[in-house]
Order: C-alpha cells, then structure tokens, then sequence
C-alpha cells in the first residue's frame, strides 16, 4: 500500500491523516524534504499560510516541493494548502509569501474575511457526487478562506460559491468588463488541474470523506501508470457516504 504524506508544518495536518485512516490508508506526516521519496502523493493542509511558508522556508522544502509536483504526484491543497499551490496569489501580507506553484490560478487569500466570518455552507459538487456517490451537495468549511478568482484553461472548476457582487468587484483581479459580468456572482471555491487538486474549504473537518477518496483515486490512477496503487483496507472506496456529523471548531485553523 503507498503512503500518503500530509505536510506537517502547522495547521490541520492530523485530521487528514485521520480521514485517511477512516478510509484504510496510511498517512505519514512530512517535514524535512528527504521525507518525500518514501510517499506517492501529498496534502497540503489548510494553515496559517504565511507561518507554514515560513517553516517550508526555513526546512528548504519548496524545491523538493516543486519537483515532486513537476514529477507529475498528486498533491491536494485545503486552504492554506491551496494558496502554496497557485501560481499566484493576491491580497498577501506585506512581502508576500513563496509559493510552490503548479496549479494555473489566481487565489485570493482570506476572500471571505476574517476568522470571526467562516461560515459553513452546502456546497453543489457534481463531479464529487458523480464520482463518489452520496448527497449533490458537500459541507465546505470556510475558515478565513481564500478563493479563486481566475483559472487557466486545463482546470476544471469542481466547486464554486455565490457571493455579493460589490465583494466580488473589490477583490477581482479580472480587467474585461465581459469576464466581469459573467464571474461577478459566483467565485471558484475547489478545482483539478491533472495530478493537482485544490479546495478553498477544510473537507478534512467534516464527517464526509469523498474529497479524500476523490484525491485516493487520482492517486491510484497516477500510481497504476507506475506498475503501483494505493489501496485502501477493507474500505470501497467508491461506495463512500459518510454523513456530515458535528459543526468543526474554527477557533484552531487559519489560512
């Protein structure tokens, strides 16, 4: 069975590692860059963006970071994860952070606002249903979440959230009043680009583990081309509906 690394920098790396379990499979925490030849695939965890930056920084983890993107493994970003895997991000602190790159977007970081405004909300997901079964809608937690305002023409958009047209117009980066017609009531919340998939939302905070088994198959696709797979333990996969059970405590993750 491959392994699966959850970056374990800051932020909500044990309830991946958790959902990954619920599913059968083993994931491992990743801090130092060596770290990454014993895994096939990695989640990025959602975080204090600039802090987790910071760490990857100071362990010299973002060439290791890149490369094992460019080798074509899957890596899921939630939150914070997603922001690393942009290839540009606006609305930063003063300096701005580093990013990892890879995923052909434009993310705004903290979109929704501050810790005091995540919300919870149903979210119509029907690739995730078509793939993964259960319920059309999934239960996005937005803690300080970020949200993608443009993307490139190889990412499918996998999500999106309505939002008021003056918030929309404050944070958009997009210069064509045509493109800004069409985008101003709704802004990109989850999408996959290839081997890259990312969520504006904590999926790994909820009782409903199909984000996780969504990313499992990528995994496995990517890894059968490598004459290898991951398996989960006496878990199908594709029969997956765990229901939504208690509301997540927002007061430990930020993006």
């Amino acid at each position: 069975m491959a392994l699966v690394g959850v970056l374990a920098l800051q932020g909500s790396f044990n309830e991946h590692i958790a959902a990954l379990r619920r599913l059968g499979v083993k994931g491992v925490e990743i801090r130092k860059p060596a770290q990454l030849d014993s895994v096939a695939s990695l989640i990025i965890p959602g975080g204090e963006s600039t802090t987790m930056a910071k760490l990857a920084e100071y362990h010299n983890l973002f060439p290791a970071l890149r490369e094992f993107v460019k080798m074509g493994k899957p890596v899921w970003g939630t939150c914070a994860g997603l922001i690393f895997l942009a290839n540009k991000a606006v609305g930063q602190k003063t300096g701005g952070q580093e990013l990892v790159g890879g995923l052909d977007c434009t993310v705004h970081r903290n979109f929704f606002g501050s810790q005091i405004q995540s919300f919870e909300a149903e979210l119509p997901v029907p690739e995730l249903a078509s793939k993964e079964g259960g319920p059309e809608t999934f239960p996005g937690v937005f803690i300080r979440a970020p949200a993608i305002l443009e993307v490139g023409p190889e990412v499918q958009v996998l999500a999106d959230y309505p939002v008021p047209s003056n918030v929309l117009d404050s944070n958009s980066t997009i210069e064509s009043p045509e493109e800004k017609i069409q985008s101003e009531k709704k802004v990109i919340v989850a999408v996959r680009q290839g081997n890259l998939l990312g969520t504006a939302f904590h999926p790994e905070l909820t009782a409903d583990t199909r984000w996780h088994s969504y990313f499992l198959k990528m995994a496995s696709d990517v890894a059968e081309g490598a004459s290898t797979s991951i398996v989960a333990v006496g878990v199908d996969l594709g029969s997956n509906n765990q229901p939504r059970n208690d509301l997540p405590i927002y007061r430990s993750i930020e993006n």
